[in-house]
């Protein structure tokens, strides 16, 4: 049978039209995102008239591999308190966008502000360039990189502000899926003296070479539709592999890796009915679950994929999402810690 990832040359150019990316003759590509860079803020600007949240500024991660962190605080932390925090990693198939993207800029000021928490975000490594695992490999540079903030406390924020024993990974589409597998990951590691604490996981990107009904109801998706969905996997996976490899399909990998699920902190999994994916992100939800992890599902039955990128009401609920569960975990490690 045809590789089902294999789609046809005509819809194929469609693709890459879609996602304003050209590929270019060494494998690499352009990008044209209509989405645009803004640089950090490290400090408050007596001569603008804009208001800031959170500052922010840029910390190099493994210059190897030209990755860094863009840290967001709060402008106004609560005082005598320190905070969670939260390793962040933006959306856009692998393929595209980065820290400095403003939607995702300006939802890490948003979510350190309202939480409140220090957010650590990740500029990965991009697919084709880098394919799978290589944004997985960044990842646990991050959370090395925690660690070793905790250890030697080289950043003034961090060292003000941080409690390292409560570190969150958040990620939303193909960032969500990045949270999976770099807290699985995240096991092999003495983590001492941090501690993950939970996941976070806003529509996961995950997807297998059978098409759920959610796939074929919504094909023709303003957002992901499935031809896209399609391309974006064929440049994001190793080469060689279709859609049921363990990066997209995590329910191929189940049995081998089922005593690490089994130790996965709590995670909060959010979908939408009109995504495309939700019929896997339950499917992954309740895998994980079936394995004793503490999962909080929250399947909206409005909105659609990457819905809070264009209405402020879904985006707002999300931080508040966010926020509840966040709160929930410190609390409760804050009654263990006093018994």
């Amino acid at each position: 049978m045809a590789e089902q990832n294999i789609i046809a040359e005509s819809t194929m150019e469609d693709a890459y039209k879609f996602l304003k990316i050209t590929r270019n003759p060494d494998g690499s590509l352009t990008r044209n995102p209509p989405v645009p860079n803004v640089p950090s803020t490290p400090e408050i600007d007596p001569n603008s008239s804009n208001q800031l949240i959170s500052l922010s500024k840029d910390l190099p991660l493994n210059p190897a591999a030209n990755t860094f962190i863009r840290l967001y605080r709060p402008v106004s932390p609560p005082p005598n308190a320190k905070l969670p925090l939260i390793i962040y990693f933006h959306g856009g198939g692998f393929l595209l966008l980065s820290v400095s993207s403003v939607i995702f800029h300006e939802s890490c000021n948003a979510m350190s502000a309202q939480i409140p928490a220090l957010i650590a975000s990740v500029e990965y490594r991009l697919a084709p360039e880098h394919r799978l695992p290589a944004a997985y490999e960044d990842a646990v540079d991050a959370i090395k990189w925690a660690k070793d903030e905790a250890i030697n406390g080289g950043d003034p924020w961090l060292k003000e502000f941080a409690d390292f024993s409560k570190v969150f990974l958040m990620g939303s589409s193909s960032g969500g899926n990045i949270v999976y597998h770099a807290g699985l990951r995240a096991l092999d590691i003495d983590l001492d003296p941090i501690k993950i604490v939970g996941l976070i996981m806003n529509q996961p990107y995950f997807g297998g070479v059978k098409r759920s009904e959610s796939e074929l109801k919504f094909v023709n998706d303003k957002i992901l539709p499935l031809h896209v969905n399609d391309l974006m996997w064929l440049l994001a996976l190793p080469e060689g592999v279709d859609r049921n490899h363990e990066y997209s399909n995590p329910l191929t990998n189940e049995a081998k890796v089922k005593e690490k699920i089994k130790r996965l902190p709590r995670c909060l999994i959010r979908g939408y009915r009109g995504d495309p994916l939700i019929d896997g992100q339950k499917e992954f939800a309740k895998m994980i679950e079936s394995h004793g992890v503490h999962v909080t599902p929250q399947f909206l039955e409005t909105g659609y994929h990457a819905v809070e990128i264009f209405d402020k009401k879904f985006a707002q609920d999300l931080y508040d999402s966010i926020k509840d569960f966040v709160k929930s975990i410190c609390d409760e490690n804050v009654g263990k810690s006093a018994m």
